[in-house]
């Protein structure tokens, strides 16, 4: 089973004047510069040649606005990409303020899907948490589980480090102790699960202390992307290609990192602009030096055979 996760950098279906378009791989509603519009479209033509190449069974997106989004980018860019269709799509309303929600693409059939927008620290059974309120939603977008095959994801988007990451620190902690506890939740102490959280975790590098995430990580996962080289563990450029960081993450239970022992992630960051200039394999031809790209974000891509 091949699995792709890409933070697609605020994909929105507008409709002005009754015609729809697709806003580009920018942030905000305002263009960050005269003429950034016109590159809406070269950018989401990219964002589909990524998805296309990576060819995945199932395809885990962050920032898609809503289901209507999803299928045109579906049938219309990621079909002139070359993709053979998804038969079964996803996209639900999650807590984003703005919209951006998390979605799924699946040439599986999906056994279940459940969104965990509605939680709150207090119906997940959580302590106190300094900064969190215990009955106010937990999730800053949604944990979507799903089970697809063998395998079960917990699809994530948490809190960025920004404006104050001071302040984010203590939500993406809650986050993450959220996911932990849906995941214990529903396999309890077997040994033998097969799960990955996968998505955007926002978690910033070279932070002044422990990790927001830590809940997370080893030993009670196996961190996937641990297994690249040093050089490779990065997936996301700031623009003007001031810093790398790798906020995008698969944890994988022990059990499948144990199953797969040799099963290592990819990082396809063919589509991101030549701004990142640490990237130094080919890219899309029209990825310009900032615009048109595909997003801020690379992809990752795993492939856990016979799965």
């Amino acid at each position: 089973m091949r699995i792709l996760s890409f933070n697609v950098q605020n994909l929105r279906l507008r409709r002005p004047g009754g015609r729809p378009r697709l806003d580009g791989a920018r942030d905000g509603d305002a263009e960050e510069e005269p003429g950034a519009g016109a590159l809406d479209l070269a950018d989401r033509r990219l964002t589909a040649r990524v998805i296309a190449a990576a060819a995945a069974d199932v395809v885990c997106l962050q920032e898609v606005f809503d289901r209507a989004t999803l299928d045109f980018f579906h049938d219309h860019l990621m079909r002139a990409a070359g993709c053979p269709p998804y038969p079964w799509r996803v996209c639900l309303p999650g807590n984003d303020g703005r919209g951006r929600d998390l979605a799924l693409l699946s040439r599986r059939p999906l056994a279940a899907v459940e969104s965990h927008a509605a939680e709150t620290p207090e119906t997940l059974g959580l302590p106190d948490l300094p900064g969190v309120a215990r009955d106010r939603r937990l999730f800053r977008r949604d944990c979507l589980i799903v089970e697809v095959g063998a395998l079960t994801l917990f699809l994530c988007h948490f809190k960025a480090p920004w404006p104050d990451p001071a302040a984010a620190w203590p939500v993406r902690r809650a986050e993450a102790l959220g996911v932990r506890r849906l995941v214990e939740r529903r396999f309890g102490a077997h040994p033998g699960p097969l799960w990955l959280v996968l998505g955007d975790l926002n978690e910033p590098a070279g932070g002044p202390g422990p990790p927001a995430i830590l809940p997370l990580l080893p030993p009670f996962s196996a961190d996937l992307l641990a297994r690249l080289p040093p050089g490779e563990r990065w997936s996301y450029a700031l623009a003007g290609g001031l810093g790398y960081s790798l906020p995008d993450a698969m944890l994988a239970s022990p059990a499948l990192a144990a199953r797969f022992p040799e099963v290592r992630p990819e990082v396809l960051r063919q589509g991101m602009s030549g701004e990142a200039a640490r990237h130094r394999g080919p890219r899309l031809a029209d990825v310009g030096r900032h615009r048109p790209h595909a997003s801020d974000h690379a992809a990752l891509l795993v492939d856990f055979p016979g799965l």
